[in-house]
């Protein structure tokens, strides 16, 4: 069977893994046949209420909070390397751009999560596949962007997309129900609620993009 890791960045739009998106990826991995390997940094970040949206000067542990999405089933992604895994998948949410990377405060100056950053780049120097959702592009357009230059798309939002081609990626405008695919180097992405409106409008790219991460497993 084959094994896909999906790095969670948290639990909650505002503060760590968009809860559809994640779910609706581990449906589309689960459908598929495959195994869903799920991972998350362990380290502590500021809590954001999800009524109000705004910050409560509480933490919250990221790898604890993930573990809320995975059911428990869930490791550091420390300790996991590329050889166990077949491919990656990073869902959004605001997490992703915050936890896993410094996109959110420092665009294409920033940086990533150093577990992260490792599994990326292992994951990228096997080439194996990657897929990344919402906003999560901008941690592959971050690790791998000046190495690699990969085709990437957080759909049509022109700020961001600059912000990504300014890490030395390419930025592909994509509709909501579609995916980009940059074939060269095994990587996948698609918006999501960078544009859906609805869990029906997300699902639909996200079900292709994963289909199409799977497809790419050698």
């Amino acid at each position: 069977m084959k094994k896909v890791g999906v790095i969670l960045s948290g639990c909650g739009v505002r503060d760590g893994s968009e809860i559809h998106e994640a779910v609706l990826t581990l449906l589309a991995i689960g459908r598929s046949g495959a195994k869903a390997v799920c991972l998350a940094p362990d380290m502590e970040v500021n809590e954001v209420n999800h009524l109000t949206m705004q910050e409560t000067g509480e933490k919250r542990n990221v790898l604890v909070e993930a573990a809320r999405i995975a059911r428990g089933d869930i490791s550091d992604v420390k300790d996991v390397n590329a050889a166990e895994l077949d491919a990656l998948i990073l869902p959004g949410g605001f997490g992703a751009a915050k936890n896993l990377c410094s996109f959110a405060y420092d665009g294409p100056q920033g940086s990533v999560q150093p577990d992260v950053l490792r599994l990326v780049k292992e994951m990228a120097l096997a080439k194996k596949p990657i897929c990344a959702i919402c906003i999560a592009p901008s941690v592959l357009a971050l690790a791998l962007g000046r190495d690699l230059a990969p085709q990437l798309t957080i759909g049509t939002d022109t700020e961001t997309a600059e912000a990504i081609n300014a890490t030395g990626s390419k930025h592909v405008p994509c509709p909501v129900s579609e995916f980009v695919v940059d074939r060269e180097h095994k990587i996948v992405s698609t918006p999501a609620y960078m544009l859906a409106g609805s869990i029906a409008e997300a699902a639909v790219g996200i079900e292709k993009a994963v289909q199409e991460t799977i497809k790419l497993i050698s």
